[in-house]
């Protein structure tokens, strides 16, 4: 293509377009998945050669909603997997949810409370046919929520963590266990809901800082202890003291009468205890405390249960039928009456455990429990990724990883529910203990009877990605897609859920990690890296953003904040930017659309310089977006898309090809016709996993295709190194640079930004950009100098280029010193603004990085607007 010496015409109005008007998502996406599901573009083939690429969903309870946390998740997870399904990949993304033993069971008793009943009332039987009844009728809405979301996943194998291949693996893994000596059934103290009347594992369990009591009590003239659980001390059975302490070394092996009680205990040397904390006096309460547990066990010593499953008193005495808040008080009265309180701190702030579902304050208790014996599983999974099958996203939470499992206490696996996988155990009349796998007999007869108790919803969720497989079964699913490639999940559930899915997978799949890579997010948090929460009125609803601006704003705005490990911040203000952005999109493929934009035949060899430039940076984008991909840093792949599809295409590629397209010049602008498809199409590919509804519309328009033909079933675009041209990207950079320092001047002039103004021009030729004249005066709106000419303004720009103008009649200069005066004081503020919150080295600790380094940014932002507003204030004189 030859470069214009014309001055270059405006293009002319469009007269028609095969989109429409305005991009507007609710007429879109709907159409757009129902035709990806029905065109079978999500589902997987095991018998395909291609190579694998599997990713299982966390599965979502069967009672939840889609939050924003899931929005970040499931955005994640479908960015990677269409992207590895346009690079060829046979790519199954395997959806499914969990029964969600406690939450659903709660779920369903509240609707039976309505009626006036209980689950008692019903029985097991007719209780369980009740859950399922709801689950039927009103569980699972998050699938369609999924949907609205555009999560590709292959609903044709869609799994329940109750159906019957997942309970027949589940059934299969713990008679494996039991058999190996790696389950067991044993008396030990864990976390109990006296509400939900259930066992809890550690994920269950929210802790909180909450206000007490400290209350210190003498036992004795030389032994005071201290305590936040006074109702507790009933069930002392010893005071322990380090053995090394030499205040009470003396007293060890004597006893000392429990105050209240006129029970006679034990004072024991054990070295948990700490002689610099407190007195260095523990009391024991064995069956109520875990430290004091392990102190009973070490010391033989008894343990008494002091309250029921509801957290009622049971021992004898004054105190017995109190529930433990009414005890509490009570106890420290008794006390205080005998003189025995020696110190009493309130508020007392303290960690407190709660019930994650009815936020029931937990307590310790002594327990007949099932368990997993989690050394040689937790070592197995601490191997798999220290030697590097299983590599963990990023790399430095490897440490908290191997935290947990390098010192994983032995799992609590039963629950006192109705709702769940019933442990396979069975009691004969004789003593008589027996497993049941899933093909052997069940005992029958006169005194059998099966466990009462479930298994926690872990345990099953621990299996999920071999039995959402098809294991036990060695299916064409298994044998394809395990290991699975990458799980996505948050780096708070990487102790409990994570490490679980790692000891049961190499256990059951000999050796065989379930997933290649661990990549973890961190959690939403609004746009001042503040905790969600609804107390503080900042919570997201993804649901309502999708209905106001869109699933691909949506998906845009939390992939755009997810670097690996880090919080993600999020406003509303940012997703009206992603909105922007899709009808930014929208726009510009309108536009070339209009103007005979195509994607037929190769690209045409003689190219101009502005069509090698915006080639070249394609390619640096492609080669960009591919790194960034596979180092999971999404918010570093939306950004790079961002730019180069705002700046680069519509800014400056669309404005530098409009002068081509309506020139006279015909064979140069069906050159650029071809170089605008190009590159269109190969941005709304790059751009699709993150926002696929409005780039497969797009795609579609620009590839005129309908039908089954689909962007997402296109091939990904790979980088060619021979379209990479640096004389050309540096003859841009020049000519871009030129042209905005003149809008700016112009801006800061108070110019409309019609408005032309005559303009002379020097130095083009030294800084190689001649050439481009008309193009640099059309985009800038200057015209040829005349006569009378005079320059009432200079842009000087690196390079050696001058742009003189004349705005003599342009602008009013007291209006134009009056707004520059206004804009000054603003920019003064933000800049005082900035600088106290930057100087405040509390806000600098809590604050993510990501707000700090915009905060930085807006601050030199405005220190250099105040040094282009005096600059213009001079040019006024």
């Amino acid at each position: 293509m030859t470069e214009h010496s014309q001055q270059p015409r405006e293009p002319r109005a469009p007269s028609s377009s095969e989109l429409a008007a305005a991009y507007q998502p609710g007429e879109v996406e709907q159409r757009r998945y129902e035709q990806w599901v029905a065109a079978g573009h999500f589902d997987a083939d095991a018998k395909s050669d291609k190579p694998p690429f599997a990713i299982v969903i966390p599965p979502p309870n069967v009672t939840g909603s889609l939050h924003v946390g899931h929005a970040l998740d499931h955005t994640i997870q479908d960015s990677l997997i269409r992207r590895k399904r346009m690079q060829g990949f046979e790519a199954l993304w395997l959806p499914g949810m969990d029964h969600a033993g406690i939450a659903t069971q709660n779920v369903v008793e509240r609707k039976l409370a309505a009626e006036g009943l209980s689950r008692h009332d019903l029985g097991r039987e007719t209780f369980v046919e009740r859950v399922w009844q709801w689950k039927a009728e009103s569980g699972g809405a998050i699938l369609g929520q999924m949907r609205r979301l555009g999560d590709s996943v292959d609903w044709s194998r869609e799994r329940f963590t109750m159906d019957e291949g997942l309970s027949r693996a589940v059934q299969t893994i713990f008679k494996k266990l039991y058999d190996d000596d790696l389950i067991y059934r044993a008396e030990r103290i864990i976390n109990w809901c006296p509400r939900c009347l259930t066992a809890l594992s550690d994920i269950e369990v929210e802790h909180s800082d909450d206000e007490g009591e400290l209350v210190s009590i003498r036992y004795s003239d030389e032994i005071v202890v201290a305590t936040t659980r006074a109702e507790t001390m009933l069930g002392d059975t010893a005071v322990a003291v380090h053995p090394d302490d030499e205040r009470y070394k003396h007293l060890i092996g004597t006893e000392v009468e429990l105050p209240l009680t006129g029970r006679r205990i034990p004072i024991v040397g054990d070295a948990h205890v700490d002689p610099a904390f407190g007195t260095g006096c523990v009391k024991v309460t064995p069956a109520h405390d875990p430290n004091d547990f392990e102190i009973g066990q070490r010391h033989h010593l008894p343990s008494i249960t002091m309250m029921d499953e509801r957290a009622i008193i049971t021992v004898h005495g004054p105190f017995l039928g109190l529930d433990r808040y009414e005890a509490r008080p009570a106890v420290v009265a008794a006390l205080r009456e005998q003189g025995r309180i020696v110190a009493e701190k309130r508020p007392y702030v303290h960690a407190v455990g709660h019930c994650s579902r009815c936020k029931t304050t937990v307590e310790p208790r002594l327990s007949l429990q099932w368990f997993v014996n989690t050394g040689p599983l937790a070592k197995a999974a601490g191997d798999a990724v220290r030697d590097g099958r299983t590599k963990i996203e990023p790399a430095e939470l490897s440490k908290r990883y191997f935290a947990w499992v390098d010192n994983m206490h032995d799992w609590c696996i039963s629950r006192q529910l109705w709702w769940g996988h019933r442990i396979p155990v069975w009691y004969g009349p004789d003593g008589e203990v027996v497993c049941v796998g899933p093909d052997d007999e069940v005992p029958s007869g006169d005194g059998w009877r099966q466990d009462e108790d479930v298994l926690d919803t872990w345990f099953s969720s621990a299996l999920w990605p071999f039995s959402t497989l098809g294991w036990p079964e060695q299916t064409a699913d298994l044998a394809k897609f395990y290991p699975t490639s990458v799980l996505v999940t948050g780096y708070d559930i990487l102790f409990f859920w994570v490490a679980r899915m790692m000891m049961f997978g190499l256990y059951a799949m000999d050796g065989k990690q379930p997933f290649d890579v661990v990549a973890l997010h961190g959690m939403v948090r609004d746009q001042y890296g503040k905790k969600m929460s609804k107390s503080f009125g900042n919570v997201v609803d993804p649901l309502d953003w999708i209905e106001r601006f869109g699933a691909d704003a949506t998906r845009f705005t939390l992939a755009r904040g997810a670097n690996p490990g880090s919080d993600v911040p999020v406003s509303e203000e940012w997703c009206q930017g992603s909105r922007n952005f899709c009808n930014k999109l929208w726009n510009a493929t309108r536009f070339a659309l209009i103007n005979g934009a195509h994607t037929d035949g190769e690209l045409p060899t003689e190219l101009s310089t502005i069509d090698r430039w915006i080639l070249s940076r394609l390619q640096h984008t492609i080669t960009e977006v591919d790194e960034y991909f596979e180092n999971y840093e999404f918010a570093k792949v939306c950004d790079s898309l961002f730019h180069f599809a705002w700046d680069d295409v519509c800014d400056w590629y669309v404005e530098l090809a409009k002068p081509v397209l309506t020139g006279d010049d015909a064979a140069a602008a069906e050159r650029t016709r071809r170089v605008l498809g190009h590159v269109l199409d190969q941005l709304l590919r790059l751009l699709h996993p993150v926002i696929p509804f409005v780039t497969d519309e797009l795609w579609c328009a620009l590839n005129k295709v309908e039908g089954d033909a689909s962007v997402m079933v296109a091939s990904w675009p790979a980088a060619n190194p021979a379209l990479i041209d640096d004389a050309a990207e540096a003859e841009l950079e020049t000519l871009q640079r030129v042209v905005t320092e003149v809008r700016r001047f112009r801006a800061d002039q108070g110019l409309k930004p019609g408005q032309r103004v005559a303009a002379q021009l020097d130095g083009l030729a030294a800084a190689g950009i001649a050439a481009h004249e008309p193009l640099m005066r059309f985009l800038a709106r200057l015209d040829v100098p005349g006569d009378g000419f005079t320059a009432t303004g200079t842009v000087a720009v690196a390079g050696g280029v001058t742009v003189s103008l004349d705005t003599r009649g342009s602008i009013d200069v007291a209006a134009e010193r009056a707004r520059l005066t206004k804009d000054r004081a603003a920019a003064e503020k933000e800049i005082s603004q900035a600088t106290a919150k930057l100087g405040n080295e509390g806000f600098l600790a809590k604050a993510p990085e990501q707000v700090v380094a915009k905060l930085r940014e807006r601050l030199a932002t405005a220190q250099a607007d105040v040094t282009r507003i005096d600059a213009a204030l001079a040019q006024l004189g």
